[in-house]
């Protein structure tokens, strides 16, 4: 494996493509919605107006969990608070697939521990792909949090190579688009000074994060 190099520009640019994946889906839905709209048939009138409500919503909470997952949550040195981190992970994972359980004490840790768990949360979610249930419980004494992650569901497995992603090797060193969000989460854990260690045993892949 080789060490990856990003420009500042290339990495925008991954984290871009790879928020936009995120929401294209609710909001083509909600486009062709409002084409059904169009038509004079109001049986379906009721089913369009409800997959654009459910629609945005879905949109919606994936903006906000992108905003503080991968946006700047504040100046250098910011603050954020768990329980606003609980709120936006709960919007965005827990759907028709997936259920998560949050734990967390009502504290403020620095942005970055939270932006990590965010992002650990994200990778817990390509661990189990037919869906399943998510844990997620956090330790904090004053400002520095422990975080640790379960993802329980059929056919679960550590995400090919997101050890070493996260550790900032690559084969010959490039990556995509669907490679820079391990990647992103490894660079933030050397921001929050946390290793990241990943264990699976049956169904149930388990993630830590705690300080180096």
């Amino acid at each position: 494996m080789t060490a990856i190099t990003l420009e500042p520009l290339d990495l925008a640019a991954l984290l871009c493509s790879r928020v936009c994946h995120d929401v294209i889906s609710p909001v083509g839905a909600i486009v062709n919605a409002l084409e059904v709209l169009e038509e004079d048939d109001p049986s379906m009138k009721e089913f369009a107006l409800d997959l654009i409500k459910k629609s945005a919503r879905n949109a919606s909470a994936r903006l906000q969990f992108a905003r503080l997952a991968f946006g700047a949550a504040g100046s250098a040195g910011a603050m954020i608070d768990l329980g606003d981190a609980g709120n936006v992970a709960n919007g965005f994972l827990n759907d028709e697939k997936l259920s998560l359980d949050w734990e967390a004490p009502r504290a403020l840790l620095p942005k970055n521990q939270v932006k990590l768990v965010l992002n650990l949360l994200v990778l817990a979610t390509q661990a189990i792909p037919r869906g399943g249930k998510i844990t997620c419980r956090t330790t904090a004494i004053g400002e520095q949090g422990s975080f640790r992650i379960t993802a329980t569901g059929s056919h679960a497995r550590i995400p090919a190579h997101v050890e070493e992603l996260i550790a900032g090797r690559a084969e010959g060193g490039a990556i995509d688009a669907h490679a820079v969000q391990p990647v992103y989460t490894g660079m933030v854990a050397r921001a929050a000074g946390m290793a990241i260690v990943f264990s699976i045993e049956g169904d149930t892949v388990s993630i830590s994060a705690d300080p180096a």
